[in-house]
């Protein structure tokens, strides 16, 4: 009995069992979340959680207009904005009357709410100001992007910026570094997985059953054949993940294709 008491006790380790499988799939699954991590990520954790816009389609829900460092433009109750002081803390992000409300409006204009609930739009005198009830033509902005730069151009063709005692204003033609600013935003920033599905299964049905007739069919006049009979069982078919088959059901009743026997 000494031989068995000479043996070390444990968990029953069978072969392939090996912990360092459980390591490397760790490692994968770390190595995956890293790739999908935006860049932009370092810098929105130093602005208290809102990150840069970089195209129209980002602009959505609460914003922030940056127009310095850490400072953003400011609603004022008297409808006037200004420039807020410079955020020193970076974990508190920007104060409640710094945080606005964009509104899509079209493929290039937005409309943005302040939170007295009033949209911003200009003044006769070149001034943004937050005292509309309603979105007209003088509340409707257009972000324009060039260069991994934007600026925002308001009703009046003109582009906003800050002046010299910190008031916001609409009044510059051209677009320099004064007028040069950040939008950014507090949704959750993820960022969208690749589509991996082969271009004939993407679209409705229509379009699937030729993407995948024109990848496959080999006639020698070129030209496209589809079966024209209903298509409600392909439809039934991608529900239930039969497609392919489907569709190669499809095109043996053609009885013209040469790979379809």
């Amino acid at each position: 009995m000494a031989e068995y008491s000479a043996v070390k006790g444990g968990k029953l380790r069978l072969k392939g069992s090996d912990s360092s499988h459980k390591s490397v799939k760790h490692k994968k699954k770390k190595r995956k979340l890293e790739e999908e991590k935006d860049e932009r990520l370092p810098d929105a954790e130093a602005h208290g959680g809102w990150w840069t816009v970089r195209n129209f389609d980002e602009i959505t829900g609460d914003v922030v207009i940056e127009m310095a460092p850490n400072a953003y433009i400011f609603a004022q109750d008297t409808g006037l904005f200004t420039l807020g002081a410079p955020h020193t803390n970076s974990q508190e992000g920007p104060a409640p009357p710094e945080q606005l409300t964009a509104i899509r409006l079209s493929d290039t204009k937005i409309a943005l709410k302040t939170g007295f609930d009033k949209y911003i739009s200009v003044d006769y005198d070149r001034r943004v100001v937050g005292r509309s009830d309603a979105i007209g033509p003088r509340e409707q902005w257009e972000p324009v992007f060039q260069d991994g730069k934007m600026a925002l151009m308001g009703c009046n063709n003109c582009f906003l910026s800050c002046n010299q005692h910190d008031d916001i204003v609409v009044s510059s033609t051209t677009a320099g570094p004064e007028e040069m600013i950040k939008i950014r935003s507090c949704a959750p920033l993820i960022k969208k997985k690749k589509d991996s599905r082969p271009a004939e299964d993407k679209g409705d049905i229509e379009t699937c059953e030729i993407s995948y007739v024109k990848k496959f069919q080999s006639f020698q006049d070129h030209k496209l054949r589809v079966n024209e009979t209903d298509r409600q069982g392909l439809k039934e078919a991608r529900v239930t993940g039969k497609l392919h088959e489907a569709l190669l059901d499809r095109r043996e009743k053609m009885k013209a294709d040469r790979y379809c026997k």
